[in-house]
């Protein structure tokens, strides 16, 4: 399985630890990752227009130090899943999400017409954080959910897309199970606890594999065995 997300540091929290989750149970999945920090989807518009190499390349969680253009990218080879998804700091307005991601999609759908698309849900910044009630005027993280939810569901009805994978419900679930730290910075994953819930989402979302069996355990940073176990289970009823 190949997929490639047009995304940025928050799809590179969620692709740290997918491929070698898959590997644990012998999936061959392999993902490529276009990052530019805080990229929005209209200025990933503008690179495509511009076909410009913006984007370093990452695979399967690595750097590769290459710079590439969307259609290089898209073009390298057949994709099975394409993901698209806004900048955290717009992600609760659906209004930013168009034409940008409408003009994207007929593009990656004309390069890669065999593809199923994605619509990748980030996550809610980190309570009483400044990002969250300052920069975007939030009281309550939930509230900041709630919005991108919904903004996410507009978005995939858009384009039509195949699959939501929902990494932002997994962190609602697990601050509802009282697991921390999901962030490292008030709005990034933390490198353990965080990265791999979102990387189990969206393992568990492609292939539909029972996550309690996974055993997966190296991780940039600690996870005990209870929170992994609650991780799971969090992972599991989000994704059935």
């Amino acid at each position: 399985m190949n997929i490639l997300c047009i995304g940025n540091s928050f799809s590179q929290d969620s692709t740290r630890y997918l491929h070698r989750i898959a590997r644990v149970d012998g999936v061959l999945l392999n993902v490529c990752n276009l990052y530019v920090s805080g990229c929005t989807l209209a200025q990933h518009y503008q690179f495509m227009m511009a076909d410009s190499a913006e984007y370093e390349l990452e695979y399967n969680g690595e750097l590769t130090n290459f710079k590439v253009t969307l259609k290089q990218a898209l073009t390298n080879r057949e994709w099975d899943y394409i993901s698209f998804q806004q900048a955290s700091h717009k992600c609760t307005d659906s209004e930013s999400y168009e034409p940008y991601l409408t003009e994207l999609h007929k593009f990656a759908k004309k390069c890669c017409p065999k593809a199923k698309f994605i619509i990748h849900q980030t996550w809610s910044y980190e309570e009483c954080s400044n990002r969250l009630c300052n920069m975007l005027g939030y009281e309550l993280q939930k509230d900041m959910y709630a919005d991108l939810e919904k903004a996410y569901e507009k978005a995939a009805s858009a384009i039509g897309a195949d699959l939501i994978v929902p990494s932002g419900r997994v962190m609602q679930e697990l601050i509802s199970n009282g697991v921390a730290p999901i962030h490292r910075d008030t709005f990034h994953l933390s490198y353990g606890i965080g990265r791999y819930a979102s990387a189990l989402i969206w393992y568990k979302m492609l292939t539909k594999a029972d996550v309690s069996a996974n055993t997966f355990d190296d991780f940039d940073e600690e996870i005990d065995d209870e929170t992994i176990q609650i991780i799971k289970k969090c992972v599991a009823k989000v994704g059935e």
